[in-house]
């Protein structure tokens, strides 16, 4: 039994809000022991340029505010995503807005954007050594008038600090967020934030790539819109996707009736389905990131088999520890071994 099995008892009598901020502190001044990484070539991937040492990420949400770079690659991530950060600092939404499912590996949360601002994130991403690929992960804040300049302030804020932006468009506990992802104001967006990277690289910087992050709960006209969209101006990546607000394949539970984005292992048809309907529309040319259920090597190869480049976890580290990122690579390659594979890269979408 690992030692997190041992501690989860514990851990889970914290309120869940408290407890993930006492894990990002742990993580942060390296109190959590780290792993031996699995490092084997047959588990590299490319994404939109980024070499990746294994698909297993890091998904935004749990280091907000950019602490624990200097700690959190020890426990095997191929990359880490921080954030979602907006140009000014937020407290969120009123609290308590995270809720545990644990019968069914779940977690709910309203917590909208709570973060330090990027000033002081800005100032951690310059802080850290070259360790590992970072993500930086940018919202608008809530009051916000102008949500693509608030996109375009934190581009030129960040770009010259992270691997890679991810534009997050799909939180649903922001009101009118989602709205961005409506094909007219999601151009204008892309356009903004394109016109900001060219603007980055006249000043001297590399090109760097950019993803835009969708919702699980996007229609069958939204996801064709989307799809056109990324040919059109041949983005870089889609994240597929966030927390959703339907409550898909769940036992109804008092925490079922609360309001927020539900992620965990109730989530992972839905994503894949998404996730293999974007590779179609993309017709394979827009490389995809998977989100959204992952709690297993088996859940991870799926994604990949159904069009993800790489894979995105959080939730699953509330119930099973760090100790699954070693995990889900070690199950990757005896998946690999069982089917004939030799490289992970050879089966990206062959189901989709």
């Amino acid at each position: 039994m690992s030692v997190f099995a041992l501690l989860r008892p514990v851990i889970h009598q914290l309120e869940p809000e408290k407890a993930h901020e006492w894990g990002v502190r742990a993580v942060a001044s390296g109190l959590i022991p780290a792993c031996k990484p699995i490092v084997d070539a047959r588990l590299n991937m490319q994404v939109a340029g980024l070499h990746l040492p294994n698909p297993v990420g890091l998904a935004a949400g749990f280091d907000k505010n950019a602490h624990t770079l200097g700690h959190i690659f020890k426990y095997g991530f191929g990359f880490v995503e921080c954030g979602t950060v907006t140009p000014k600092p937020q407290s969120g939404n009123p609290k308590p807005r995270v809720f545990r499912v644990t019968e069914q590996e779940a977690v709910i949360n309203r917590l909208g954007f709570n973060n330090d601002g990027m000033a002081p994130y800005v100032a951690r991403l310059k802080a850290r050594k070259a360790n590992g690929i970072v993500g930086a992960n940018i919202g608008k804040n809530k009051d916000s008038a102008d949500a693509i300049a608030d996109y375009i302030t934190l581009m030129h804020a960040v770009y010259a600090h992270a691997d890679y932006v991810t534009v997050n468009i799909s939180s649903p506990n922001t009101a009118g967020l989602r709205d961005l992802q409506a094909k007219e104001s999601l151009g204008a967006l892309v356009r903004g934030v394109h016109q900001a990277r060219d603007e980055q690289m006249a000043q001297g910087h590399a090109r760097k790539p950019i993803f835009i992050k969708i919702a699980p709960d996007l229609d069958t006209g939204q996801r064709e819109d989307i799809a056109q969209l990324a040919l059109e101006h041949q983005l870089d990546a889609l994240i597929v996707g966030n927390t959703t607000i339907s409550r898909p394949q769940m036992q109804p539970v008092p925490e079922h009736l609360q309001q927020g984005g539900l992620s965990g292992k109730p989530l992972m048809a839905l994503s894949t389905q998404v996730l293999r309907d974007m590779r179609r529309l993309t017709q394979g040319k827009v490389p995809l990131i998977g989100v959204g259920g992952i709690s297993s090597a088996e859940d991870a190869y799926a994604k990949i088999r159904a069009g993800a480049s790489a894979v995105q976890l959080y939730t699953a580290f509330v119930y099973q520890g760090f100790g699954l990122v070693n995990g889900i690579n070690a199950g990757l390659l005896a998946l690999m071994e069982r089917d004939g594979v030799a490289r992970l890269a050879d089966v990206v979408g062959v189901d989709a």
